[in-house]
């Protein structure tokens, strides 16, 4: 089927998974290579924060998006030693890491001031509201605090109060927002995961190691809800073997190419190479 065959509108929804979010990158350069592009997009953490990037370029996000992922640093994003973590725990109740390194990041690659309106195309990051445990699709004024709450990872980042609710990690109760990207209009969506670590040599030591595995964990173990909406579904198998943790920020280039590889392998039509990730195979619901 050529591009211009495929159903439109088309919906690219991202999934939350830490540092694996470099994975996303690897699959977006490779629609990319067929000009496989969407007409709206919805995130849940860190793919909130992929598919925004995505939403106000398609074109070039996965060009802006692999130069991003290699000046991440884990000091960067989770700043400061234990020392700090023990105080800014004691001080806040609630979270060990300030928000200011994510932010930052953001900020460099999307501006501080931009707003939901001007996006290329429409997007969707989803959040968990506190006090109900619903998800909050946040759509509306500056990107930069929806993206924040949608990836406050509980107890390492602080919640974000939006309109008066308190927001945390998106993936704690919607883990791959497909749905929402139907109830935006999409005819056919393309599921992007981070996957999880699947094949690491050793439990994680530290507690914000153990959240961050924890969280991918339950992000991934589904990835995709159920809608009653039809639609078209490709989902991209994440990448397995993954021996790096979704707090280790220093091998980014590695699961991009890999990733690249795979989709690749997979949109002409051949299996994957060994050590690759396999995709599952499209299908209609």
């Amino acid at each position: 089927m050529s591009v211009a065959d495929l159903p439109r509108p088309m919906g690219y929804v991202f999934g939350g998974g830490g540092s694996l979010g470099a994975v996303q990158v690897g699959m977006l350069q490779a629609l990319g290579e067929h000009d496989i592009a969407p007409d709206l997009v919805t995130g849940t953490s860190v793919g909130s924060v992929n598919g925004a990037v995505v939403a106000l370029d398609p074109e070039s996000a996965a060009n802006r998006l692999s130069h991003v992922w290699a000046r991440v640093t884990r000091e960067r994003v989770l700043p400061g030693g234990l020392l700090a973590q023990v105080r800014t725990l004691q001080h806040t109740k609630t979270h060990l890491f300030p928000s200011t390194g994510l932010a930052a990041v953001i900020t460099d690659v999307l501006g501080a001031d931009i707003t939901f309106a001007d996006l290329t195309v429409p997007f969707a990051a989803i959040a968990t509201d506190i006090a109900t445990a619903r998800p909050q699709v946040l759509r509306e004024g500056h990107v930069l605090p929806a993206l924040l709450a949608s990836a406050a990872i509980p107890g390492v980042f602080p919640p974000v109060r939006i309109n008066g609710r308190d927001l945390m990690d998106g993936g704690v109760v919607n883990k791959t927002p497909v749905s929402h990207a139907v109830a935006l209009g999409a005819d056919r969506v393309w599921v992007l995961p981070t996957g999880y670590s699947c094949d690491l040599p050793a439990s994680p030591k530290t507690a914000v190691n153990m959240a961050l595995h924890a969280m991918t964990l339950a992000v991934n173990h589904r990835l995709a809800e159920r809608f009653e909406q039809a639609v078209d579904l490709r989902v991209i198998r994440p990448l397995c073997p993954v021996a790096t943790s979704g707090a280790d920020f220093s091998h980014a280039a590695t699961p991009i190419e890999r990733s690249h590889a795979a989709t690749r392998e997979w949109l002409a039509g051949r299996p994957p190479s060994t050590g690759q990730a396999g995709l599952l195979a499209p299908h209609r619901h």
